[in-house]
């Protein structure tokens, strides 16, 4: 078990930030503004909104009509433009007017030119473009940048809901690679005076898979001995971490849960509430590794909050 040497978290307002926001003229992809106006409000963030015109576009998307020219898509984004600056929230727009192909990559190379803090974007929930394009841009994002990305489900009824977060979810493992999902999540539950909530997930021996099914399944007594010793590690690792938040006002809640990681953190969500999951992820592998193997490519699948998605650490240290 690794121990917490980042005692430091960063404050809100201390410089100036970005935040990217590609919208494809969709209602459903608006469901990203409520978060993004809240956030941008708190942190004093600059909104950069982005549209990227596609080439051979379908005629609709979502039901609604494309926007292939670069003049209808500059007047879309002027319109959405206006909620942000009637609420004192600086914002910038920007069209990219050269057809695209790929317009995941398209947005991931202006993220490189830009250098936002954060991306925001709707998860579009229903398959359709779920399982490329938001699947495609948070992979390629992770990938190549540094940039966290914020994954937004559209709302069930269509409604723009308030964001004010009140509980923040944040799932480690007990290891460096995985703390800088803290530093993201530390400035946000300060803005808002939101609890922290740090869990880990402790497998039983029973759901062992890989290595570990062997020796679970042939010397359980011993199995179940070495997951007892992890379990009291990782109470000692979460309240070492809360102790070093609660000491920068911040308020923590630590859990350690048995069993599959993804239905428990997504249950915990559920549990306590939770009005945003903060979590890192490798972003190492192909789109459909991603889609379909990681954690947090698992829980960004089925989560039905915001997720904000951050890289892990490229070292681990001892």
């Amino acid at each position: 078990m690794a121990t917490n040497e980042n005692k430091s978290y960063p404050e809100a307002n201390n410089k100036s930030i970005k935040y990217l926001v590609p919208l494809d003229g969709s209602g459903m992809a608006e469901s990203v503004i409520p978060v993004v106006e809240s956030l941008a409000k708190s942190c004093g963030a600059t909104v950069i909104l982005l549209h990227v015109i596609e080439k051979k576009a379908p005629a609709t998307v979502h039901g609604e009509r494309h926007l292939t020219e670069e003049a209808e898509a500059d007047r879309y984004l002027n319109s959405i433009s206006a909620i942000f600056r009637f609420s004192g929230v600086a914002v910038e727009n920007h069209v990219h007017a050269n057809k695209e192909g790929d317009v995941a990559a398209s947005i991931v190379q202006h993220a490189e030119e830009m250098n936002p803090d954060l991306v925001i974007m709707c998860t579009h929930g229903r398959g359709g473009l779920k399982g490329f394009l938001f699947g495609s841009i948070a992979q390629q994002a992770l990938q190549k940048g540094t940039w966290p990305i914020l994954l937004v489900p559209p709302s069930a009824d269509g409604k723009r809901a308030a964001f004010k977060p009140a509980r923040i979810l944040v799932p480690l493992d007990g290891t460096h690679r995985h703390e800088p999902a803290l530093a993201q999540a530390f400035p946000i539950a300060n803005a808002y005076k939101a609890e922290m909530h740090l869990v880990m997930v402790i497998p039983t021996a029973a759901r062992l898979s890989g290595e570990g099914s062997v020796p679970g399944k042939f010397m359980p007594r011993t199995m179940k001995v070495v997951l007892d010793l992890a379990e009291q590690g990782a109470n000692d690792y979460l309240r070492q971490i809360a102790g070093e938040c609660q000491s920068e006002g911040v308020n923590i809640v630590t859990s350690v849960l048995r069993g599959d990681a993804v239905p428990k953190v997504l249950d915990h969500a559920v549990e306590i509430a939770a009005d945003l999951i903060v979590m890192a992820s490798h972003g190492k592998s192909g789109l459909n590794a991603f889609l379909s193997g990681s954690t947090a490519a698992r829980i960004a699948g089925k989560a039905a909050r915001p997720l904000l998605l951050v890289r892990t650490s490229d070292t681990e240290k001892s």
